[in-house]
């Protein structure tokens, strides 16, 4: 009898035999699931069951490790490579669980046990990577890895290689010992700046008593704030530094003082007080360097670019300066051009950041006849979710069928099961729409399981898309705005991605790509959002049914590139300064506000304003995966533009140019590399003129 925790197959008789510790059944997050499609037991789960499960899943982990270790067979892909892959699915389980809920639903007691647990975790991660037996099977596997192995079986095998070496592995015992050091650190460092990041997010608030101050705003943004004061219990109208809070209050009032002091708030969080982050950063940014030393770069993004389709710090820094270079006179004259126009209205001195919302909305209003206010009552959450699905079926053939035996982690959240064209279940969708105090600001998508086939048996994803949309009102229901539209389009080719995967190894599967391609299949997505074919399929007034008109769409597309310039080189300043944190030679122990300020100077737009910085509320390179990688949506974006002209060509709702992308795209994940994939569906290698064509930005005067 074969007895696996990781279950690779009893096929090869030289497989590891695990001896597994003791398991409580009675704890849900360790027990077999009676669920559909083995969904989490959300209802179960309580906060105590966390710590114990996580321990027990740690020692099981250990034990799966040392009976690959130990096995007295000769090192096999299979006992070796595919036993590491399927090592550790307890502790994954719980993992997706307990970080998937720490960022959409945390709380104080959660937050705690992150800290706690995170060591365990990394010190884990440590005894794998700086194993030296084990790092002698898997070279011996990979220096003579046998005949019979397929594409997908060689890709593990040299990702599962590198892993160990990009993790130390072929360190001295004394520089393991110093990776391991800068590691835990590092680890502990960046749950710290995220948790200080949410804290300083939540800590503003801005109560007003005064009616005149907010009687100019729409009456959805009224009602919103009133909300959020009657919940505080506070009186009058509140705004938060939530996005669907703050980016209406900021961009509908002229209330300046109240706007300066909102964005103030906005850009200095965490920036000094309470929840301060700048040596946290700084510390980040230093053992990040450390550990790139260590394993013999020059700098962290050497490290990380080596694994991207960029391949190198230079590609990186050159296509950032191209893009800037073809761009930033147009970002100037967009600003120039608002800031004429607030001056016609009687606005003394320049737009400061705080009038930018204002102004710019109030020109595209008056140049396009277009602003959120025309557009929302077309864009009903239901409407738009409905819209989406809608693609995903024209393009895929998926269907979604509301499941509500599928129990969710919050009220808020709704369950759906994903099948194709021929009734083969896909995966189960969650949606989690509206912001709380409890969710981290912002849009994602994640999973609670990958995708992937073990002895025959198919194992599909559970993907969960976490967004912060404008909640609907007691008299209003949620109406989006264009760019939360956009969003939802954006979060859904991410997970478009992770449904459609196929394979073998859940390492492979899904999203699990370079990060600089990652940003492919989500970006795509938003072209359809000014297409009136599309539109005109689901886009119906919310009060009257009447769908929306073509003349609206037609000022949509019209106002689609308005500001483009500024808007791609605010994106870049966003590159530019996380390439210089982690082009870093030496450790930075200055001012955090400066070396911004000095890093972002090359695309800076709109006026500097002291006492500001970005950086301590950076989550996506400080606490995220985005670390030397933020370029990589401007990255994806050019890829976007050039794949999306296919579907333009050959029609939006193609099914032989939507089949191929599904084929050598979505359902690839990381089998192979990325240029290869994209060559193989657009026929050629991506040129960034595809999206400096796209912004068409010779055609604003």
């Amino acid at each position: 009898m074969c007895i696996s925790a990781f279950a690779a197959g009893c096929a090869d008789n030289s497989m590891p035999v695990v001896q597994l510790p003791e398991i409580d059944k009675s704890n849900p997050l360790l027990a077999d699931w009676d669920t559909p499609f083995q969904t989490p037991p959300f209802d179960s789960i309580k906060i105590t069951d966390y710590m114990p499960a996580f321990e027990t899943a740690i020692a099981v982990s250990r034990a799966e490790l040392d009976a690959i270790v130990n096995n007295p067979a000769k090192p096999t892909f299979a006992n070796t490579i595919v036993a590491l892959e399927r090592q550790g699915e307890l502790l994954s389980r719980i993992e997706g669980i307990f970080y998937n809920l720490l960022e959409a639903d945390t709380s104080d007691q959660m937050q705690q046990i992150a800290l706690e647990i995170q060591p365990k975790l990394t010190e884990l991660a440590n005894d794998i990577a700086l194993n030296p037996q084990l790092f002698a099977r898997v070279k011996a596997v990979y220096e003579h890895p046998g005949f019979g192995l397929s594409k997908e079986d060689k890709k593990l095998l040299e990702d599962t290689y590198k892993g160990f070496a990009r993790s130390g592995a072929d360190l001295s015992e004394e520089k393991k010992e110093l990776y391991r050091q800068y590691t835990s650190e590092l680890s502990a460092l960046t749950l710290k700046f995220g948790q200080n990041s949410l804290s300083a997010t939540n800590a503003f608030t801005l109560n007003i008593t005064d009616p005149k101050k907010v009687e100019e705003l729409p009456d959805y943004v009224k009602e919103s704030m009133a909300l959020e004061a009657k919940a505080r219990g506070e009186k009058g109208w509140t705004v938060t530094l939530q996005y669907p809070s703050y980016l209406p209050f900021i961009t509908y009032s002229t209330q300046r003082d109240l706007k300066e002091q909102l964005w103030r708030a906005n850009n200095s969080r965490a920036l000094g007080g309470e929840f301060d982050n700048t040596a946290t950063l700084e510390r980040i940014a230093e053992l990040r360097l450390k550990i790139a030393n260590l394993l013999g770069y020059e700098c962290y993004a050497d490290y990380v670019l080596e694994n991207r389709m960029a391949e190198n710090t230079k590609t990186v820094n050159d296509f950032l300066a191209e893009l800037l270079a073809e761009t930033k006179e147009y970002a100037d004259k967009d600003y120039d051009r608002i800031n004429e126009y607030a001056h016609s209205l009687g606005l003394e001195g320049d737009v400061m950041p705080w009038d930018w919302a204002y102004y710019s909305e109030k020109y595209k209003h008056e140049k396009y006849e277009l602003n959120d206010e025309l557009v929302k009552p077309y864009l009903r959450l239901e409407n738009v979710k409905d819209g989406v699905f809608l693609l995903a079926n024209k393009l895929y053939g998926l269907n979604f069928t509301p499941r509500t035996d599928i129990q969710v982690y919050h009220p808020d959240v709704t369950a759906y099961e994903v099948t194709d064209d021929k009734g083969k279940f896909m995966a189960v969708l969650y949606l989690d729409f509206f912001p709380r105090a409890s969710k981290r600001s912002g849009a994602w998508m994640t999973e609670f399981r990958g995708a992937k086939i073990v002895d025959g048996k198919e194992t599909r994803p559970l993907v969960s898309l976490v967004m912060n949309f404008t909640k609907p009102t007691e008299s209003k229901p949620s109406l989006l705005t264009f760019d939360e539209f956009q969003t939802f389009l954006h979060e859904f080719g991410h997970a478009l991605h992770g449904m459609l995967g196929e394979g073998k190894y859940e390492s492979l599967n899904g999203t699990n790509v370079y990060r600089d391609f990652v940003e492919l299949p989500s970006q795509i997505m938003e072209n359809w959002a000014t297409e009136k074919e599309y539109l005109d399929l689901w886009a119906k007034h919310y009060e009257t049914g009447e769908p929306i008109p073509a003349e609206l769409v037609e000022k949509i597309v019209a106002a689609q590139n308005y500001l483009a310039a500024y808007g791609n080189v605010r994106q870049l300043s966003f590159g530019l300064t996380d390439m210089a944190w982690h082009t870093l030679t030496e450790p930075y122990t200055g001012d955090v506000e400066a070396f911004e300020e000095a890093s972002m100077a090359p695309a800076q737009v709109l006026p500097v304003i002291k006492g500001t910085a970005m950086a301590p509320a950076f989550t996506h390179i400080f606490a995220g995966g985005y670390a030397a990688g933020y370029y990589g949506y401007k990255w994806a974006e050019v890829l976007a533009a050039d794949a999306y002209s296919l579907f333009k060509e050959k029609g939006i709702f193609n099914r032989e140019v939507a089949d191929s992308f599904r084929k050598n795209i979505l359902s690839k994940g990381g089998k192979e590399h990325p240029m290869k994939l994209y060559v193989k569906f657009r026929g050629h290698k991506p040129q960034t003129k595809a999206l400096i064509d796209k912004m068409q930005l010779d055609k604003e005067e």
